[in-house]
């Protein structure tokens, strides 16, 4: 009865934090086209909130597309009539694959090549694990 007691008492101490993936949050994805071209238009605002390079995010969306792509200042150009749910699918998985850590989930991280291997390094519990792609 006392360990229950105990554990009760620690329980009660416990504050209800959220987890780390519940505070990050992708920006809505604003979508425009024009004739066969969509337009990406807070393109920008992605690579701010994902800290990560927006040519790599850029080069990553191209090829998952598999059309061409270029950036004209904030926004970004596809050839090709796409979704909004089709940039949301894919920068959640690019969230996942190259942003996420693999051991406590958090969005904190940076990525680092060390002898040409990308790493993925978690500011938060300091786990390193290989990266399998080339745009982080």
């Amino acid at each position: 009865m006392e360990y229950e007691a105990l554990l009760e008492r620690i329980r009660g101490g416990l504050g209800t934090a959220r987890p780390a993936a519940a505070r990050f949050e992708l920006p809505p994805v604003d979508v425009m086209w024009e004739g066969q071209k969509t337009f990406l238009r807070n393109f920008a605002e992605y690579p701010k909130v994902l800290r990560r390079d927006p040519d790599k995010l850029l080069q990553y969306l191209s090829k998952e597309f598999a059309v061409p792509a270029e950036r004209l200042g904030d926004k970004a150009m596809f050839i090709g009539k796409r979704a909004p749910d089709d940039f949301a699918r894919l920068l959640k998985i690019y969230v996942k694959d190259y942003l996420e850590c693999p051991t406590c989930k958090s969005p904190d991280t940076r990525a680092v090549r060390e002898n040409r291997i990308p790493f993925l390094v978690c500011e938060a519990c300091g786990a390193r694990s290989a990266l399998k792609g080339k745009y982080a």
